[in-house]
């Protein structure tokens, strides 16, 4: 206790409830190609509509990648994804110049002080999805409305007509709306010298010219011609002095920007708006009337799902400085800027995957449980081998590669591919190996498609979690049933089977009226053990993880019996419990002076010793049928 030095009451606490946290097993990881989302950055992704959202839609280069993640969702709702970085991606520019930006951290580490030279706009990920970006920006009152812009002159007009034209059509641009003095709107498709090609403001953005209706009725030689922003009906009003800037003496801070879906290849409507931002700041400094940052740039970082904001406008003087005297420039034109030259990138290099899976190696920032090898080679097998290894608490999945099974007319010759594949791989009990692919439907791309069958497996894994325990086998009839498999490109019959399992493969077969199933649940641990089962490798995940993390709270304790005693009252009620839930069949915890010596002690360790029997699971049934004579007891012959 606390030396006091005058009388008082003194008041302590000591915690003696601490327990075996529980602990994740079932979270997926995978690293793959995708045609867009943020690239080297671990993804949580709860949903095969998350996945589609942040990363896109497949398509014939990288459906393996894909459907190894969504096939893994169909059975748990818990998936890390880091999209790789291969060769020749880019982000869609307004210069169309080569160019990546990673993700978030790479912008802001990087690319937020404008410096990147590319333009004004540049696309959130790369990929060409970006290519069909358009962003409009009104930079002022005058561009977003001109009352008196010009006059018709045109003196011989008719209801109908879809070609008005003007004393001078300088300022105006395709897509403008127009006016020419009575109740009508027209959006102007083009421009021929002072010749406005016009249909009315209603017609659909694409400007289609078979439904399309020009004049609603005669104008008048001479009219006014009022010119709006094209997006104009958008919002509340024109841009002009913010209350912030207002306050502080600047004046002209505030602007509209559309984000459009120019060509219609992300909502599937050409013109589409997909963000608006409305009297938003050119202040740094600019405060919304909540008090949140309205400069554009920080709007635009934090809001958009589509864009980053690359430069200001060249046009525009004093943008990006603080409000306190500032006028901004009245720019009168609007900022019209398509982006161009996204690119998906080449098929990626084993280098470049494991350089994406490395995302997973530390297992103190990343909780995985389960990794989804996809689609590769054996060098890329063993890569993640070396991660799990070097984690201990994850178990990687792996299918053999796709011309070992796929278009192979022969079961003998995909039978030994697999085998000779996987002969190449190295032994160790946090690897699964099945084999082979499955034939599954795309509704993206109304297809059917051959997948590796990995994402399931390890889907299979995080679904036995759910449904009983780590420590249960994911194989077999009640937890093995594989979903979406139209057929598989290799079924292997049970002498095939028989060779496969010797050869540490688990077979997944389809039998007649019984669906698709897992048949083994091996690991890829050569030498005979307890831990070439993978439900006994999850079980020891599980309790190594919970036990390793609860320990830590004895770290800088002193090692007396008191601390001894409280390690094994922790530990003891966890191995009890997972006792009765079948997982071991029985256990022992030695912490006392017979391991912790006063030799252990000097040295500041502590040492813990935890004996278990892992309970099995059955892989081998054998059934006696004895018949007997009518008037022999049982008794006598079962012995």
């Amino acid at each position: 206790m606390a030396f006091q030095v005058s009388p008082g009451v003194l008041v302590q606490e000591k915690d003696l409830t601490r327990i075996i946290p529980a602990v994740s097993s079932s979270s997926g990881a995978f690293a793959g190609i995708f045609s867009k989302g943020p690239l080297d950055e671990v993804i949580s992704i709860g949903s095969e509509s998350d996945l589609v959202s942040t990363f896109g839609k497949p398509d014939n280069s990288n459906f393996e990648s894909y459907f190894s993640a969504s096939n893994f969702l169909q059975y748990s709702n818990n998936l890390k994804v880091v999209r790789v970085q291969n060769s020749s991606v880019s982000n869609a520019t307004e210069s169309g110049s080569s160019f990546v930006i990673k993700n978030t951290t790479d912008y802001q580490n990087n690319y937020a002080d404008g410096s990147a030279s590319v333009g004004m706009w540049a696309s959130r990920t790369a990929g060409d999805w970006g290519n069909n970006l358009s962003i409009s920006q009104c930079p002022s009152a005058t561009a977003y409305e001109e009352i008196n812009k010009t006059t018709v002159a045109d003196a011989s007009t008719s209801v109908g007509d879809t070609v008005v034209s003007v004393t001078s059509a300088t300022g105006i641009s395709a897509g403008d709306i127009v006016n020419f003095g009575d109740e009508y709107e027209y959006r102007v498709i083009s421009i021929s010298t002072n010749d406005l090609n016009i249909v009315r403001k209603e017609e659909p953005s694409y400007y289609g010219t078979s439904d399309s209706s020009g004049l609603q009725a005669t104008i008048t030689n001479g009219a006014q011609v009022r010119r709006r922003w094209r997006y104009y009906d958008l919002f509340n009003k024109a841009p002009g002095t913010s209350t912030y800037a207002q306050t502080r003496g600047g004046s002209n801070d505030e602007m509209h920007i559309a984000i459009v879906d120019e060509d219609g290849g992300i909502n599937g409507v050409k013109g589409d708006i997909l963000e608006k931002f409305e009297a938003v700041s050119k202040a740094s400094d600019g405060k919304s009337p909540q008090g949140d940052s309205n400069y554009y740039s920080d709007v635009i970082y934090k809001s958009s799902n589509y864009v980053y904001w690359m430069d200001h406008n060249s046009s525009g003087s004093n943008w990006g400085t603080a409000a306190a005297g500032t006028t901004y420039t009245d720019v009168t034109a609007i900022s019209d800027v398509s982006l161009i030259n996204g690119a998906n990138g080449s098929s990626a290099s084993t280098a470049q995957i494991k350089t994406a899976y490395e995302k997973y190696q530390d297992a103190e920032t990343t909780d995985v449980g389960l990794l989804i090898a996809g689609s590769g080679d054996a060098t890329h097998i063993d890569n993640l081998i070396t991660i799990a290894e070097k984690r201990k608490d994850v178990v990687v999945f792996a299918s053999p590669e796709r011309s070992d099974v796929v278009n192979v007319s022969n079961s003998n010759t995909q039978k030994d591919n697999v085998i000779n594949f996987f002969n190449g791989i190295s032994s160790s009990s946090y690897v699964f190996f099945d084999s082979g692919y499955k034939y599954m439907y795309d509704r993206y791309n109304d297809v059917y498609r051959y997948v590796p069958l990995n994402g399931d497996m390890a889907g299979l894994a995080a679904r036995t979690d759910m449904v009983a325990d780590a420590w249960y086998s994911p194989a077999g009839l009640n937890r093995g049933i594989v979903r979406g498999a139209v057929k598989l490109a290799f079924n292997p019959t049970q002498t095939q089977r028989d060779e496969l399992y010797r050869a540490r493969v688990n077979p997944v077969t389809t039998f007649p009226g019984q669906g698709t199933v897992l048949f083994g649940d091996k690991t890829g641990l050569s030498n005979p053990s307890a831990f070439d089962r993978v439900n006994v490798r999850r079980l020891f995940i599980i309790l190594e993880k919970a036990i390793s993390t609860a320990s830590k709270v004895q770290l800088f304790e002193f090692n007396d019996e008191f601390t001894r005693a409280g390690f094994r009252n922790m530990v003891e009620p966890f191995l009890r419990e997972v006792q009765g839930r079948r997982g071991i069949t029985d256990y022992l915890v030695v912490c006392d002076e017979t391991n912790n010596t006063g030799e252990v002690i000097d040295r500041n360790e502590f040492v813990a010793e935890i004996f278990v029997k892992p309970a099995r699971s059955i892989n081998f049934i054998s059934l006696q049928f004895v018949a007997t004579r009518t008037g022999v007891s049982f008794e006598e012959v079962a012995g």
